[in-house]
């Protein structure tokens, strides 16, 4: 195998190499709010190929690529998988370095997503990706975001040093569980792909230490206010004994073996998030030493004293619908990676079928879009609105109705607890009301020491009436005369989002990345 093909002209390979990179997902809030600098190109706030989003709101686009297609392993449901007969092509670092600056100073991009697939080995394609990083920031001085896949099994060197280079890094869990792991790539394990992910949340959580903030990655504020949510409600599970903080005890109930293999098995770094658990976490921390991992000392940047390491975090990405999971099983995957490796984000992607293989669906079956869509929504009600999978799913009851959005599925399942009266219900139990926000829930506790609400003033704050009117009651009353009953109310609903739902479902018949060409 050849270093780098000589035959293939840059635009050729450029071609090659953004079109395999369509089905890594990058789509999210960059977490980065730095500015422009003086001598620099670049910067990671300003809006300008896929897109993301500064630390401010506005949209960043990104040129996403791969350093690599030239895989060596099999993994069943990628393209880029040895066996397939595919153009072959690997970027040189200057030749990336070429194309981000010159993209940039024609404003089509404002930052880099690059991946890769595996080229000889681990460690000689981390080295090539760190090449890129070093030379973007030290020879181009590029100083827009640069979001950088980990290579499981890559020198934990290459790691910290391409980590100070990068605003984020993330390392592909592929598929929820390790049985899908193993079935649909026997070459990857579960161990190799979460010690480089703890030890990444080890660099990330010792760097905040030593500049003096909080080992955990900032989260909304609006959790502060949450009775009852993940990253204060976060557990560990080790040695056949769970600790919680001391504000509730979490549930338990319904943890699954994956669940629990995930939070104890091959991670043995013992550093966890500060919010993880109230005097028993207190030890843990004390027995970190800052000085005993270099990630955590501010001269160790090379050259750069300023630059932190991964200050946007770190992701992880997911494929649905290639395997049997659960809706239940991926959530809980998702819950035990927030509390237990403190991610920024996790992301889904529907299976698109590639490859012809009996363990996988048949080229031709559309992307689960709308399977997809529901997994987002649940992940942003355990982030954001205090809900945890075992409330949302169960054994039972494993996967999302479709039809519905999860957070009126669960409200149609707890109806005992309806209807909620907006005059005097709390935070954490506004934000549980289908078509009720994070900022309607403020704005209705905010107008409610100055007057009477209303239904039509409630309206105007945001609150979507469509749904919430059969859960609330203003003053005692409800919008209109409703019984509460799970079948009449679910006929309702559907009929309300019917069309929205087709729309994502049917979008799998035209799924389709943005091209450069």
């Amino acid at each position: 195998m050849e270093l780098y093909d000589t035959t293939l002209s840059l635009h050729e390979k450029l071609e090659i190499l953004s079109d395999a990179a369509k089905y890594d997902v990058a789509c999210t809030s960059s977490g980065i709010d730095r500015r422009g600098k003086k001598g620099h190109l670049g910067n990671s706030c300003a809006a300008g190929i896929c897109h993301s989003f500064a630390g401010d709101g506005r949209c960043i686009s990104l040129l996403k690529i791969l350093q690599s297609n030239d895989c060596i392993y099999n993994c069943k449901y990628c393209l880029s998988r040895a066996d397939n007969d595919c153009r072959r092509a690997t970027f040189t670092p200057e030749e990336i370095c070429t194309l981000v600056i010159e993209f940039y100073k024609r404003n089509y991009i404002e930052g880099l997503f690059l991946s890769s697939a595996v080229c000889k080995n681990p460690t000689h394609t981390m080295e090539l990706m760190y090449q890129t990083l070093y030379l973007l920031r030290n020879k181009y001085c590029f100083n827009g975001y640069i979001h950088v896949k980990a290579i499981p099994h890559a020198p934990d060197e290459l790691l910290e040093q391409a980590g100070y280079l990068a605003d984020r890094m993330s390392i592909n869990l592929e598929l929820p569980t390790a049985e899908g792991l193993s079935m649909l790539a026997p070459q990857k394990t579960r161990a190799s792909i979460l010690t480089p992910m703890r030890s990444m949340q080890q660099r990330i959580s010792g760097y905040r230490l030593a500049i003096g903030k909080s080992a955990a990655m900032d989260r909304h504020r609006g959790n502060r206010y949450l009775d009852h949510s993940i990253f204060t409600d976060a557990v560990h599970i080790g040695n056949s004994s769970a600790h919680t903080n001391s504000r509730n005890t979490a549930d338990l109930t319904h943890i699954t073996p994956d669940m629990h293999a995930l939070l104890t098995e091959n991670t043995p770094i013992s550093v966890h998030s500060q919010h993880r658990f109230s005097d028993h976490n207190k030890t843990d921390l004390d027995a970190f030493s800052i000085s005993s991992t270099s990630a955590a000392s501010p001269q160790n940047m090379y050259g750069h004293p300023d630059r932190p390491f991964a200050p946007a975090g770190q992701s992880t990405q997911m494929i649905i619908g290639a395997t049997g999971e659960t809706d239940f099983e991926i959530l809980s995957t998702t819950q035990a990676l927030y509390q237990n490796f403190d991610l920024k984000r996790v992301f889904y992607s529907a299976y698109i079928p590639l490859n012809e293989d009996a363990l996988l669906p048949a080229i031709g079956t559309l992307p689960p879009l709308l399977r997809e869509h529901r997994l987002y929504q649940a992940d942003w009600l355990l982030r954001y609105y205090g809900f945890h999978a075992s409330e949302l799913l169960t054994p039972d009851r494993p996967n999302f109705n479709l039809a519905l959005d999860p957070k009126c599925d669960w409200a149609l399942r707890h109806l005992e607890q309806f209807p909620v009266e907006v005059a005097c219900a709390d935070y954490s139990t506004l934000m549980r009301v289908p078509g009720i926000g994070a900022k309607s829930a403020l704005r209705i506790l905010k107008a409610r020491r100055l007057g009477p609400l209303s239904f039509d003033s409630i309206r105007k704050m945001g609150v979507v009436l469509k749904r919430a009117q059969y859960f609330i009651t203003c003053n005692g009353k409800m919008h209109v005369p409703i019984r509460l009953d799970e079948s009449f109310i679910t006929r309702q609903l559907t009929a309300t989002d019917a069309k929205a739902n087709y729309m994502i479902a049917a979008s799998g018949e035209i799924y389709e990345q943005l091209s450069l060409f």
